[in-house]
């Protein structure tokens, strides 16, 4: 009994490594199988370049000659297997000195159309003239399929020549030994057309069959396969080691981007609950923080909430609209003129910074609020001059003055000012005004906690990526800001930009943007839970734009997984949500342009701003 209990132990323990190791493959073009390849427009090279780890070709043999071809009527003298494939293959390992591929080989199947007694010998005494190439041990792994012979005459050709098995036959340990694949039509078990899910019971057969292949030791590939992302993400989660297909450049494409598209969080961060104090009210709002996402769509919040197992801070807000972000001039906005827009409420052509159209300067929040006595602080999480930030306190044309920009900031300073772009400041001489006026400048981030308001830091070696060693600059900032302006009576305007959302969408890179994502999220929390301290705090929060067109294709709330798709590596046109949480948070409902962004915060603080002047004016009379 302790014997059988041991044995079951130990095959259950198989399967679930086995399992696991396939779930772990590391997918690249090494595991694309170009189908058919000899039916593309170029055959073998177009494979060949895509760095295709398995390519397919049909011969027949023909008056002691191997042509390649589907079917004996498109046999022509000009398509012969040496022409196609040997000599090709044979050039390119010479060329690469021994090698096709820099890191694996080549597994090339040949399936054969007329029967083995006439197509093998040919095959064989072809491929026999290159031992270095297609001998044991040699970069291109030869296995035949079609009409290939008996299992049991399978040890009477070359050990470098191998088959292509099915898993419904039982190989003997021996005729196993010359099986270099198994491969099996997908119909067989379903009849999925590759959209959406394969029912259970077919995917468990599927399954089951994957397993069968793995516990022999075998690699499996599927033929007649739907033809499509779906698909091909599909067949990965279920470890089939070769992916079929017609479209080659699609699949390498797709494949490539493997290790940028995929990303799992092992540390899903803490979240505040909100009180929600008056925040669906229309009471006083003193302060308001607005937090820009920079290229933050609705792809890039999920995707940040699936990596943090299924929630986020940003997730808890109630009210919400949705932001139209195309500029003056053009349909896809850039930040210069996404961020003008909601800094000053006008609409600018792209690379225009607080100007609008017709290249006239407009004022932006921080200077429309100094008639009420309010201060502000601008953060960023990359340069303080880049485009977002610059929209509230700069007026140029083009964004690309950065000089420019930075020399701007004295006739529009705000009290606070954390970020990058040191240089600029400094070679404009713009610090050395600032000390004059009585403004700390710090250039080391550790300098936060020990400046006093008005002060600027500016440190550009602490705004690089979170996955290059930023650690929680934007929460410290913005925790900063909070505390030196909260003392502020006539109350505070805050910016902060969690800025390289968008460059890991510009990048491409899955990680680069959950990993700012959630950073950015935690800065909501800060922000949020500043709101529940005094009930007079509005909250937005919204991005520019969405950067890289991002679609997500697979993910899991459990693990923290996620595997996206990007259309671009630029701006979408696409609406971005806008949160809000506070006083007036309802006011922020709906679809519209995102000028109204600034007009409502404009239009909330009059009421109130207002108010309190006539007030003050009233007792001080």
């Amino acid at each position: 009994m302790r014997k059988q209990f041991l044995s079951i132990l130990t095959i259950w323990i198989t399967l679930v490594s086995l399992a696991g190791a396939q779930s772990r493959i590391a997918y690249s073009p090494a595991q694309a199988h170009s189908h058919n390849d000899y039916e593309q427009t170029i055959p073998f090279w177009q494979a060949y370049d895509q760095a295709f780890g398995s390519i397919e070709a049909d011969i027949y043999a023909r008056n002691g000659q191997l042509y390649v071809a589907h079917d004996s009527a498109n046999i022509t003298s000009s398509r012969t297997l040496e022409t196609l494939y040997i000599n090709p293959i044979v050039e390119k390992v010479r060329a690469n000195k021994g090698k096709l591929y820099v890191n694996y080989g080549l597994q090339w199947l040949i399936d054969l159309k007329t029967p083995a007694r006439l197509s093998l010998p040919l095959l064989v005494r072809a491929l026999s003239a290159y031992p270095d190439v297609f001998g044991v041990g040699g970069p291109v792994n030869v296995v035949v399929s079609g009409n290939v012979p008996t299992p049991d005459q399978f040890s009477n050709y070359p050990a470098w020549l191998q088959f292509d098995g099915r898993p419904d036959v039982a190989y003997s340990p021996e005729q196993l030994a010359h099986i270099g694949l198994i491969s099996q039509a997908f119909p067989t078990y379903t009849r999925w057309n590759g959209k959406g899910l394969i029912v259970k019971k077919e995917r468990a057969k599927i399954q089951a069959v994957i397993q069968q292949v793995h516990r022999q030791g075998k690699k499996i590939r599927f033929w007649a396969t739907p033809d499509n992302i779906n698909t091909w993400k599909t067949l990965m989660n279920m470890g089939v080691d070769y992916i079929n297909t017609d479209q080659i450049a699609p699949l390498g494409h797709f494949l490539r981007q493997r290790q940028t598209a995929e990303y799992q969080n092992l540390t899903p961060h803490a979240l505040y609950q909100p009180t929600y104090r008056n925040n669906d009210s229309r009471s006083r709002v003193k302060n308001v923080i607005l937090l820009i996402g920079d290229g933050m769509g609705l792809a890039q919040i999920y995707a940040g909430l699936t990596a943090n197992r299924g929630d986020l801070n940003l997730a808890k807000l109630l009210n919400i609209g949705f932001s139209k972000t195309s500029a003056a001039d053009t349909y896809i906005t850039d930040s210069a003129a996404g961020a003008t827009a909601m800094a000053t409420g006008q609409k600018t052509n792209n690379r225009a910074i607080g100007v609008d159209s017709l290249g006239k300067p407009v004022p932006a929040i921080p200077s429309l609020i100094k008639k009420w006595n309010m201060v502000s602080g601008l953060i960023s999480a990359g340069p303080i001059t880049d485009a977002t930030p610059a929209a509230f306190y700069a007026h140029q044309p083009d964004r690309m003055f950065e000089r420019e920009i930075a020399s701007d900031f004295l006739r529009n300073p705000v009290q606070i000012l954390i970020g990058g772009g040191y240089r600029y400041f400094k070679e404009q001489n713009v610090l050395d005004t600032l000390h004059q006026q009585g403004y700390q400048i710090g250039t080391k981030f550790d300098q936060l906690e020990s400046l006093k308001h008005p002060f600027v830091l500016l440190d550009d070696s602490s705004v690089v990526a979170i996955n290059k060693g930023r650690k929680d600059f934007l929460q410290r900032s913005l925790q900063k800001t909070l505390h030196d302006l909260e003392p502020n009576k006539a109350g505070f305007f805050i910016m902060a930009e969690g800025a390289q959302i968008d460059y890991g969408g510009h990048a491409n890179e899955m990680r680069y943007v959950v990993e700012e994502m959630l950073d950015f999220d935690r800065t909501i929390g800060d922000a949020i839970r500043f709101a529940d301290s005094n009930g007079e705090t509005l909250v937005i929060i919204t991005a520019d734009h969405e950067t890289g067109g991002l679609s997500l294709l697979d993910g899991d709330l459990k693990r923290g997984y996620v595997d996206g798709n990007f259309s671009t590596n630029d701006h979408s046109g696409i609406m971005v949500p806008v949160f809000a949480y506070g006083p007036h948070s309802l006011d922020f409902r709906g679809v519209y342009e995102n000028t109204e962004i600034q007009r409502k915060i404009m239009a909330i603080l009059q009421k109130y701003q207002s108010k309190g002047s006539q007030a003050t004016s009233r007792v001080n009379h």
